[in-house]
């Protein structure tokens, strides 16, 4: 990838070595307000150092209200089909493809996350949101006009490639319109967002296809999408940046190279073991392909001016470190989004909107969590915060298979309620503490990292995971009391839906089975925070080195010496 790492100017002090917080002598060393390094980025016209684009509290609202409804656009859409799945196939048909339509939204999105990152940091946040909200509705309106399966799977991908630009670009303007002692609250209001998005997602979709038609899930997205585009173009006013002096080069070999090797890798980690075997002869094709393309895409990132994927993500050991770290915690999400709904139904006997309240009391805690962490990392640091909420989700991960069998939904829900608290307390630290460490030319590049290492860790997750559940059920099966049991999870989830399929012993363990299948899991689930807190040991600095913008320089300006960041 790219020998040079994009900064120019003030706050161009190099790789985060040793996190130390020196600057090398091109930007201003101000205090440690956080327990963090702090860097004030000098003006001079540069990029990096661009200012918000909007200072006032009135002037945000209408520009917070609009990331809100394009977080929620993003959020719901990867839920709210899954309750119409049989309305869908009813109409459509196409049964054996089905799973598709959630893969090919998600394949959308992760592998853009990177392009439309560089995108922003190139041609500026709006355009690329406009363009996001714009594609997004035009491959929602496509879904709701969808004639055969083959179709909406092809629509929900050009949903997927808006839905891309939504996720990433939210996120970088979040950070652009609040200086870091203030990032907490807008953080928080995005993570409320996501969280009442993707529990409410799959009940709205119910509703809708059950008293209304499965088209209008999609198409509800048109008033919503038309608002938050309405509010954009009207009240985002992005700051003037001086003309650079060469065009600005568009590394389109790579962002081809980096979508084929995310496609082909995504798909062997989400299909295998499910349309197909793992050692068939498709997951080897997949994963063998996709190895190469990933090493021809190192090679054209290295030689592209402007790479999508720069170097300097990777060489700077804060933007590393937090990569790792919450691509582990994708990994580990898979445990609780995935597994925890089936152990609800299977083992506690709930249904499916009890199972679902199970899991959503996390998403009470975890806004909650986040938005109060500020409290925390601005006495400890970043990365000690980010260890606290990761070493409790880590005990939390390991009660789980000490849960008594087959036990109260409390049980669960309650680990839950603390799981959320302990993940919003890692999660918010590390990804405002990363934002907060690059200027605004490089704030989209590396929002995209970490959204993208992220989406990979939950890919990877739900192929291990689901590989490890089916293996322990298949091995606890095998001396059942009765022939004929279906092997994998999914199915026998299904199969103890119907009371009279099994007798009393053989329900027992069967359920009993599914218990030990979700344990292994959590134990998993558990490892991947260990990588995680690994992760922030050995590669994170001690104290981030922050940069801090010029328009937060001068609101300390009356107190030289202390600056009260992320206070």
């Amino acid at each position: 990838m790219s020998g040079t790492d994009g900064r120019s100017g003030a706050g161009s002090g190099g790789t985060d070595a040793g996190g130390s917080g020196r600057d090398g002598g091109d930007s201003a060393r101000t205090a440690r307000g956080s327990g963090d390094s702090a860097r004030t980025a000098r003006g001079g016209g540069d990029a990096a150092a661009a200012p918000p684009a909007v200072t006032t509290p009135r002037g945000r609202r209408p520009v917070v209200a609009a990331l809100m409804l394009g977080m929620a656009l993003a959020a719901i859409d990867g839920t709210i089909v899954s309750t119409a799945v049989p309305q869908i196939v009813g109409d459509l048909g196409g049964l054996t493809v089905f799973s598709w339509l959630f893969s090919g939204y998600l394949l959308a999105v992760t592998v853009t996350l990177p392009l439309y990152g560089k995108l922003s940091d190139t041609f500026g946040r709006k355009p690329v949101l406009v363009a996001g909200i714009i594609l997004f509705l035009v491959g929602s309106v496509l879904c709701a006009a969808a004639w055969n399966m083959a179709a909406l799977i092809a629509f929900r991908i050009v949903q997927g490639l808006g839905g891309g630009a939504l996720q990433g670009t939210v996120q970088t303007i979040a950070a652009d319109l609040y200086p870091l002692k203030e990032r907490p609250r807008i953080q928080a209001k995005l993570s409320t967002v996501w969280a009442t998005s993707a529990v409410a997602g799959p009940v709205v979709g119910g509703l809708l296809a059950g008293y209304a038609d499965w088209r209008w899930i999609f198409l509800i997205n048109l008033p919503v999408g038309a608002v938050a585009l309405w509010l954009v173009v009207r009240h985002l006013h992005e700051p003037s940046r001086p003309r650079p002096a060469t065009r600005p080069r568009v590394d389109w070999a790579g962002a081809l190279a980096v979508f084929a090797t995310g496609s082909l890798l995504l798909t062997a980690l989400v299909q295998g073991g499910v349309a197909w075997p793992w050692l068939s002869a498709p997951s080897l094709g997949l994963l063998g392909a996709s190895a190469v393309l990933a090493a021809l895409t190192v090679v054209i990132e290295r030689r592209a001016a402007e790479p999508i994927i720069p170097g300097w993500v990777w060489r700077r050991r804060t933007i590393a470190s937090v990569n790792l770290a919450l691509g582990a915690m994708g990994l580990l999400m898979v445990a609780p989004t995935v597994f925890l709904p089936t152990y609800a139904q299977s083992v506690l006997g709930l249904g499916p909107i009890a199972a679902g309240f199970v899991l959503s009391v996390m998403t009470l805690s975890w806004p909650v969590s986040a938005a109060l962490s500020d409290r925390v990392y601005n006495r400890i640091g970043f990365r000690r915060t980010a260890m606290i909420g990761m070493s409790a989700a880590l005990l939390i991960l390991l009660a789980f298979p000490l849960l008594p069998y087959p036990g109260e939904p409390w049980h669960p829900a309650l680990l839950m309620l603390l799981l959320g608290a302990a993940l919003g307390l890692f999660q918010l630290p590390l990804i405002v503490g990363v934002q907060s460490t690059v200027g605004w030319a490089e704030r989209g590049t590396t929002t995209a990292s970490v959204l993208f290492c992220r989406q990979v860790g939950q890919s990877i997750g739900a192929a291990l995971f689901g590989a490890v559940a089916n293996g322990v059920l298949a091995a606890r099966l095998l001396d059942a009391p009765v022939d004929g049991l279906p092997g994998d999870l999914d199915a026998v989830t299904r199969a103890l839906e119907d009371p009279g399929a099994f007798s009393a012993a053989a329900t027992d363990h069967v359920r009993r089975a599914v218990d030990a299948a979700v344990d292994y899991v959590y134990i998993g689930a558990a490892g991947a925070a260990a990588l995680a807190l690994l992760a922030l040991i050995t590669l994170a600095p001690r104290r981030f080195p922050i940069i801090t913008e010029p328009t937060e320089a001068a609101g300390t300006a009356g107190a030289p010496g202390r600056q009260d960041a992320a206070s």
